[in-house]
């Protein structure tokens, strides 16, 4: 291809596919290249409000000095409205009130209630909705993901999207289904375009999810992807490593609960040859089910 095709501009019907690609990868947020402290732009005050009425003398006055060919010495100032912007807790202060309100939820229902109102994570107010949990609260086993996606954002419930789709078809694998597990993920607000999210935001969200496995109260802790390794177990190693093995995941009433590792499926739909490691840890989940007396749906003459 030479320089004068690749700079040649994209016609509408290429420009429209090129945009329903990144549609369909869940990209719904221009982001420019130029990073931001929005600590301190929600900090600066509002900008002045001029009335309509009040402008419109000067502006009147701007025009007609136009007209006379002069130009006045200084023109009013233009003012431009914006919304206010959302206010977000500074890191050490949110921090400390994740943990402080984490700690007095008694059900999931406070849990959730109580994440509603929390204004200490900034996804919040970029995300459409709370992506809280679904499944079955109680149950045995309880995964846990990284991050809602564009899907789960849109509907309210983890893991509905492809990689909900092909998790529903790991855990019939092993005769489970969504009623017979608990799922939600260690951030609860989607991030901008999918991208990860930033420690800061994992650091924040943390003492929730800690807390909602807690009321959750699993036997089995199934961890999907790296981060969410990372985050609960303190795994240093990549899920390559990591998966496969059973760790104890200490609560912070320093009750140990079994804790396996997996591939997230999102990695599986990208990486399919990932899917026979995949599968040999799925049938290390169901074996450990089976020792601690879990019967699958067909044991139990339901299917």
């Amino acid at each position: 291809m030479n320089s004068s095709e690749k700079q040649r501009p994209l016609s509408a019907a290429a420009a429209a596919e090129v945009l329903r690609w990144w549609a369909e990868a869940g990209v719904d947020l221009a982001l420019d290249e130029t990073a931001h402290d929005r600590f301190t732009e929600s900090a600066a005050p509002p900008p002045r409000h001029v009335p309509r009425d009040a402008a419109a003398p000067e502006a009147s006055r701007s025009r007609d000095a136009d007209v006379r060919g002069l130009r006045p010495e200084s023109a009013p100032p233009r003012v431009i409205e914006s919304r206010t912007p959302v206010t977000v807790a500074a890191p050490d202060e949110a921090a400390l009130s994740a943990r402080e309100i984490a700690a007095g939820a008694k059900t999931l229902d406070e849990l959730r209630a109580a994440l509603e109102r929390f204004d200490g994570c900034g996804l919040r107010a970029t995300a459409t909705q709370l992506v809280f949990a679904d499944g079955a609260p109680g149950a045995s086993v309880m995964l846990v993901g990284e991050a809602p996606g564009g899907d789960e954002d849109r509907i309210g419930r983890p893991f509905v999207g492809r990689a909900g789709q092909l998790l529903d078809r790991m855990l019939a694998a092993i005769e489970l289904d969504r009623r017979q597990v608990y799922i939600a993920n260690v951030v609860p607000w989607r991030p901008p375009g999918n991208r990860t999210p930033t420690p800061q935001e994992t650091s924040v969200c943390l003492p929730f999810i800690r807390r909602q496995i807690a009321l959750a109260a699993p036997r089995l802790l199934v961890c999907l992807g790296g981060s969410a390794t990372q985050t609960l177990l303190g795994v240093k190693d990549g899920i390559t490593r990591a998966r496969g093995v059973w760790r104890d995941y200490v609560g912070d009433d320093g009750e140990t609960i079994k804790a396996l590792a997996m591939f997230h499926p999102a990695y599986l739909l990208r990486t399919p040859a990932a899917k026979r490691q995949a599968w040999r840890d799925l049938r290390e989940l169901r074996r450990v089910l089976d020792e601690i007396g879990v019967p699958s749906p067909r044991e139990r003459g339901e299917g």
